[in-house]
This record gives C-alpha cells, structure tokens and sequence, in this order.
C-alpha cells in the first residue's frame, strides 16, 4: 500500500489550534505502517474523553471545545481518522473500506490502551466511534452521539444519494461543502486550516472515498458489519446522550432511533440544537458544552 504522510511544515500556526502531536503507529492488514495522530492533553491518569470528527474535518473541529473539557480536569484526545488531519493518507480510493477503517480505529484504541473513556462522536467519528463502542464495551464509561448515525442499508435519503452520485466519480472534494454544513461563517484562516492535510488532491483519497462507504444501500459492503453492531449496542446500558443540531441534513432522526434502541439512553437529557447545522462544534461549541459537562458530571 503506498501510504501520503502531509508535511509537519502544511501544520504551522494553525489559529486557536496550540496543541502538540502525538503518534501511534498500528500495522494495516497488509503488513503497512499506518500513523495516526491525536491530540492529547490533561493528567494522563485522568478520565479520557475521546472526540472523533467526520469528513472532510480533523481534530482542528474541536478547537474550541477542548478548553472547556480540559477545566473539568480530564484527559482529552482528538484524534484523526486515517486519511484525515495529520494522520497518514493511504494513496489509492480502493485501499479504504468501513471494514478497514474499523480495524484501523480499533488498533489504534487498543494500542493506546484506553479505558474507562467518555466518547463524543460525530459523523464519521459516530459511525466509527459507535462501532468501537459496541466491540469494545468495557472500554467505555459514556457516550455522546452527535449528528451522526450508524446506517443499516435501509435506503437513502435524496441528500445521501445526491451527495453519494457526486463523488462516485470525483477525483477531488468539493470543498464548498463543508462550509455548506455550517451555519458560522468561518475565516480564510480557519478554512486554510481545514485544507492543511491535502496539499493537492492526491492526498484526498480517503475523503472522497468516504461518502460510497456510508452502508446506506442495502447492497453497500458494510451493512453486515454496521448490522452487527447494532444488534451489540442492544444492551449497551451506560450513559447515552444524543446533542443533535435541527438543521442536519444527515443524520436528521437517528437521534430519536438511538434513545428508542440504546439501553443506556433512557432518562439521559438529549437535546436538540437549534440553528446547528451539520458540523455543530463549529455552530455551537458553547452550547455543546452545556450539555456535555453536567453529563460527565451526572453520570
């Protein structure tokens, strides 16, 4: 597998964005060397939380949410899904399946040996993240879900085939739509750093390749995988919170889906963000805080 490392140097200066990289690298299925990087900040022997972004987003998403959960005292990771952020880039559209993607993100898990940890996830980090959680119960004290979801090939919605007909064939992301889901008006500054891991396209692969893994189509290679883990969080009983934004075209329902479903969802605060949009830690960081918070503290 021939593997895109993005240059320290595309990674200097990056606004409101401080925090040192840390690495681990895990072994591919084919015997490559994959790095995947996380920010970690806080006691190492505190509670862990854990943020994992979607696409086309890294940890940058997270800026202005891990202040605030470094005051609680905790341990605070964000860390980037391969192909993302300063995580290494496999170079080929076909070298990304859900399959691997799972298998990347439950070495790296191990490897770190996290335990005991408060997971927020969105997006793809929903869809990855929920999957961990459902292999890896014990690892995990909490969790909060936020716009995202975890596709069981039950058919698409006209957002999700649109968006999956256009990048069955794009050799390069359309950037416009990050920003399409954002209700904030982010500076040149922020979006450069959004752009900072993919100095051309060639480094784009894995986030192109993203939109035709979402198991939506009953035919789609990861609806036995996602079905699996489903039937798993059927009694996944610790704490579940749903911070979901009211303009998401995405995952707009499955909030309700997962408090119906989800054992541990039951008598949890969900709550529902209104005028956020699909990347609501851009929207609404603060609010987001609101809620997480008192749910550590709580549960």
């Amino acid at each position: 597998m021939k593997v895109l490392r993005t240059p320290e140097d595309r990674f200097a200066n990056l606004p409101d964005f401080p925090w040192e990289p840390h690495y681990l690298t895990i072994k591919d299925e084919d015997g490559s060397d994959i790095r995947i990087h996380y920010v970690d900040e806080g006691p190492r022997d505190a509670e862990p939380i854990v943020l994992i972004h979607g696409n086309p987003t890294w940890a940058y998403l997270y800026r202005h949410m891990i202040p605030g959960l470094l005051a609680t005292g905790r341990r605070v990771i964000a860390v980037d899904l391969v192909g993302c952020g300063r995580s290494d880039k496999p170079a080929a559209k076909s070298d990304y399946t859900l399959a691997r993607h799972y298998d990347w993100m439950s070495k790296w898990l191990v490897g770190l040996d996290l335990k005991n940890v408060t997971l927020f996830c969105q997006d793809w980090g929903g869809t990855i993240g929920l999957y961990l959680v459902s292999l890896f119960p014990e690892r995990f004290a909490r969790v909060i879900a936020s716009n995202t979801g975890l596709p069981l090939g039950q058919g698409e919605s006209e957002f999700m085939k649109m968006w999956v007909g256009m990048m069955r064939e794009a050799t390069e992301f359309p950037w416009h739509m990050l920003e399409a889901g954002m209700e904030r008006k982010i500076t040149a500054e922020e979006l450069a750093a959004y752009h900072a891991p993919f100095p051309t396209s060639e480094y784009e692969s894995g986030l192109i390749q993203f939109p035709l893994l979402i198991a939506v189509q009953p035919d789609n290679p990861g609806v036995p995988l996602n079905r699996e883990a489903w039937a798993r969080l059927a009694s996944f009983d610790k704490p579940f919170l749903t911070l979901f934004g009211d303009l998401d075209p995405v995952s707009k329902g499955w909030d309700k889906l997962a408090q119906s479903y989800i054992p541990g969802a039951k008598g949890q605060a969900h709550h529902t963000v209104k005028g956020a949009n699909h990347f609501i830690q851009e929207d609404a960081p603060a609010e987001l805080l609101e809620h997480f918070i008192p749910f550590l503290d709580v549960n």
